[in-house]
């Protein structure tokens, strides 16, 4: 394949970004190349609410990218090549990351390494990819690509799904009885870590056979099967359209095991969000809801939201709280899905392409991640939190700079375990397999520990000795961390990307007027105590704003009851239903002009929360300490 078009080099330079689209000759050598393009620069979360076709979403690929893209640049200036350096995808779960790509016309796609989802999502979608700079020489001089030779250098299962037409196409066969698994399914047995346990107990064997194979290992890929399935309203549409044109009306599998979110929108018409961004989102957003919900009735799907059969609440918790179990398989059309890892599950997320696909057979393919193993020790001392260690780690270099990765197609878990653990509980530990993501990694997973067995025991009456899944004696991992938490300071991660680690305390200057408490990694009821606990008795800055959302309508209950709630609106603060918004701008707490945030949400992409302006993420125990004092603050140094 020729590709006479242009090729757009995707540098920290803005001034050289925009060039390029103006037509300018640009010499991009020695020019750093952007780290982590995350899917919130390739398609922002309003566009997301447009719909999720080619022609809908292309004119607003990387649209605010450096803020020198304009709506249409990149289709407009002819570009067939876009180049990346590092961690390129990363965020989001968003197959119209990749829809948005095709839209503008981009036909390759090269970059130094990818995301596994935003990688997956390319593969599944017949975006051409590659690591191997050297093409872009031959593109140069004119010559033509063998892209067929780029498929052949993929692991074997994703180069049968690319001959087979894509995921659907193969799905369409795989029900057909026209092919069987990709690997051995006759492994001599070995000892496994608890991650390779999960996966082989679920591994398909073919059609009519039980599933489950002696052994897995890094980098194999094996179908497995699925437990819990699950979209949103930003993806609902995009699937059940994806899964008809396949299927038309065929049976899903084992429907009572799906369910629907209505989260993502439910904020947009609060008071407090701003005119500009309801006129702007709102009706899409409702329509795209609309969609779902007709989908969803029409499947038999379960439906959690407002005034639904099943309670709101941000899916992520709510799969915590009613659906996922230790030794299950658990996918979502959203990154943040490894929330559930803290159950001792396998939890990840998917695009809409394989969503589809696990709904129609049932399976979702997987490649067996490296694991890392890291025992956690020592004490928190009533401070430090969950949020501080992950935001320590995936700050560390092993985990920024990918030193596992020796492959373009290589996948990361991380195992939590260690006595440590055991001073938190379910909420808290969700925060570190919740955030795995967010350092590159595919999901998280805690080992079995007293947490799980207690939340399990109180919340569902479920006894989980004989679930939890332990590793083996004599099990390999990638590398083992201890981590003493006499090491991790209480930490921040400052404005755009989560891995931008550092101590609070080199930060304790910035000035905060925007506070939100909120999310899947900030919602919990043991994220709203850490907060009330340091409002409790202090008076609230002048000139900040605060923003609470409980992440379920559990949640909100008890801290109703608890009168934490009112403890909030007392200090001036906004609090909502629960929902899934403000990290996504898609509800209030979205950062007003000249504002810098203090959020306990999970992502800090450029306008991720819907609006310029720097956000650095929290604890809840330091953002509430940061809207008292109206600065980054550590609570211990409060006056009592």
């Amino acid at each position: 394949m020729k590709f006479p078009g242009r090729v757009l080099h995707l540098v920290e330079d803005a001034a050289a970004v925009r060039a390029q689209l103006d037509g300018q000759p640009v010499d991009v050598a020695g020019k750093a190349y952007t780290y982590g393009v995350n899917t919130d620069l390739m398609i922002s979360g309003q566009a997301c609410t447009l719909g999720y076709t080619p022609e809908v979403l292309g004119p607003w690929f990387l649209h605010n990218f450096l803020e020198v893209v304009q709506p249409g640049d990149v289709k407009k200036g002819g570009f067939d090549v876009i180049v990346g350096g590092d961690a390129y995808g990363s965020g989001s779960s968003r197959e119209v990351a990749v829809v948005a790509h095709k839209g503008a016309g981009i036909k390759l796609v090269v970059a130094d390494s990818f995301q596994r989802i935003f990688q997956e999502n390319m593969v599944y979608d017949g975006m051409p990819f590659t690591t191997d700079r050297s093409v872009l020489d031959a593109i140069t001089r004119g010559e033509d690509i063998d892209l067929g030779a780029h498929v052949d250098a993929l692991p074997d299962f994703f180069r049968a799904v690319a001959k087979a037409g894509g995921l659907l196409k193969y799905g369409s066969k795989l029900l057909a009885g026209d092919v069987h698994p990709t690997y051995a399914t006759d492994k001599t047995a070995r000892p496994m870590n608890s991650v390779e346990k999960l996966i082989a107990r679920r591994a398909w064997r073919g059609q009519g056979l039980p599933d489950g194979i002696p052994a897995v290992g890094p980098g194999d890929q094996v179908l497995a099967r699925a437990a819990f399935r699950g979209v949103h309203e930003y993806t609902g549409g995009m699937v059940v359209d994806l899964y008809r044109r396949e299927w038309q009306a065929a049976p899903m599998y084992r429907p009572e095991m799906v369910a629907a979110f209505e989260d993502h929108f439910v904020l947009l018409g609060h008071e407090s969000v701003p005119e500009g961004v309801r006129k702007a989102r709102l009706g899409p957003a409702l329509q795209l809801r609309d969609e779902m919900i007709a989908a969803c009735e029409q499947n038999g799907i379960r439906v959690h939201g407002p005034g639904r059969a099943f309670k709101p609440g941000v899916c992520h918790r709510i799969v915590v709280e009613d659906y996922a179990l230790p030794g299950d398989i658990v996918v979502l059309t959203d990154s943040h899905t490894p929330t559930a890892g803290v159950m001792n599950a396998f939890a990840f997320g998917v695009g809409s392409t394989a969503m589809a696909f696990a709904l129609r057979t049932g399976l979702i393919p997987v490649t067996v991640p490296k694991v890392v193993r890291v025992e956690i020790v020592g004490s928190a001392k009533g401070v430090l939190s969950p949020k501080d260690v992950i935001l320590h780690l995936i700050g560390d270099p092993y985990f920024r700079e990918e030193h596992w990765r020796k492959s373009p197609t290589d996948t990361c878990v991380i195992e939590f375990a260690g006595a440590g653990l055991d001073q938190w509980n379910v909420d808290e530990l969700s925060v570190l397999t919740n955030m795995t993501v967010e350092g590159g990694l595919m999901t998280g997973v805690v080992a079995p520990c007293k947490p799980i067995v207690d939340f399990l025991k109180q919340r569902r009456g479920v006894d989980a000795t004989d679930l939890l899944v332990h590793p083996d004696p004599g099990c390999s991992y990638e590398k083992v961390i201890v981590l003493d938490l006499d090491d991790v300071p209480l930490t921040v991660a400052t404005p755009g990307d989560s891995r931008n680690r550092a101590p609070l305390d080199e930060h304790t200057t910035v000035a905060i007027q925007n506070v939100v408490i909120a999310s899947c990694t900030g919602g919990s009821l043991s994220d709203l105590r850490a907060a009330a606990n340091v409002l409790r008795d202090r008076t609230v800055a002048p000139g900040v704003r605060i923003t609470v959302t409980p992440s379920s309508a559990d949640v909100a209950t008890a801290a109703d009851e608890e009168g934490l709630l009112e403890l909030f609106r007392s200090k001036g603060a906004v609090v909502t239903e629960p929902g899934c918004g403000s990290c996504i701008g898609n509800g209030p707490g979205i950062p007003l002009p000249g504002e810098t945030t203090a959020s306990t949400t999970n992502r800090n992409f450029a306008r991720r929360m819907g609006a310029p302006g720097p956000v650095y993420l929290v604890s809840p125990a330091v953002a509430a300490a940061s809207a008292v004092m109206g600065k980054l603050t550590d609570p211990r140094t409060l006056s009592s």
